[in-house]
């Protein structure tokens, strides 16, 4: 199964008001995992962007002016989303600025039977997911992390591949959460041991914050006694102790 978490920086609010996409940015998931596989793009706008959208993001005109337009990038974009669930934070913000640009294109571009994204792809809105599951709470994607205990606080400006990563990561947590840790596993002549794993990739940053707690004198005794317990009962044979 394949997941795109994305997400896009616009110049501002209303593409009806012929306001345009200016940073995209997906995180792949392939079977609930983070791959590590993503696609990051800075679009000229071919317009002024409004004050308000730089104080949130900081991208502004000059910064933009040597980046590709939408029409150079939409056939990496749409090869590298196709065929996959897009998971969006209020999709239907993101999908309107994107079929927006979709219907600018010329018809050498694109078909013009397919000039909205839901031709390419399916799409999962998390925060009318998250209303569902949280109903009558705050469910912006800063609430959610605050929530599903998700560290944003790299995050000064909002940017479009970070805010996907993020995204990433709330979205496994709100859903029943993912392998911690994608193995590598050592099937070579040199190693003793066949099977087992060599090293660890791609370890999730929150696994350096998880505190370890100890079992206490009297919860290590209750075990003990337990233990006692079932190895009597099995005439020996507890596997605990094997």
């Amino acid at each position: 199964m394949r997941q795109i978490v994305l997400d896009t920086e616009t110049t501002g609010l209303e593409p009806q008001e012929g306001h345009r996409i200016i940073e995209i940015g997906c995180v792949e998931l392939v079977n609930r995992k983070i791959t590590g596989n993503h696609y990051h793009v800075y679009i000229n706008p071919d317009r002024v962007i409004d004050k308000g959208a730089v104080d949130i993001h900081g991208l502004d005109n000059e910064f933009l002016k040597d980046k590709p337009l939408f029409e150079q990038i939409v056939v990496d974009f749409i090869n590298f989303v196709e065929d996959a669930e897009l998971i969006i934070h209020n999709a239907p913000f993101d999908v309107g600025f994107i079929n927006a640009e979709l219907r600018r294109l010329e018809d050498t571009t694109l078909p013009p039977e397919k000039r909205r994204i839901a031709d390419f792809c399916a799409i999962l809105d998390t925060l009318a997911l998250a209303k569902k599951k949280h109903p009558g709470q705050r469910n912006s994607l800063d609430a959610l992390c605050k929530r599903y205990n998700v560290s944003n606080s790299h995050r000064e400006l909002h940017g479009a591949l970070l805010d996907a990563e993020i995204l990433a990561e709330v979205y496994l947590a709100m859903t029943g959460g993912q392998s911690e840790l994608l193995l590598e596993v050592g099937i070579g002549p040199e190693d003793a041991n066949p099977g087992v794993p060599t090293s660890f990739k791609g370890v999730r940053r929150s696994l350096a914050k998880l505190a370890v707690v100890y079992c206490s004198g009297p919860e290590q005794a209750a075990h003990v006694a337990r233990l006692d317990a079932i190895d009597k009962t099995s005439g020996g044979r507890c596997v605990w102790r094997s």
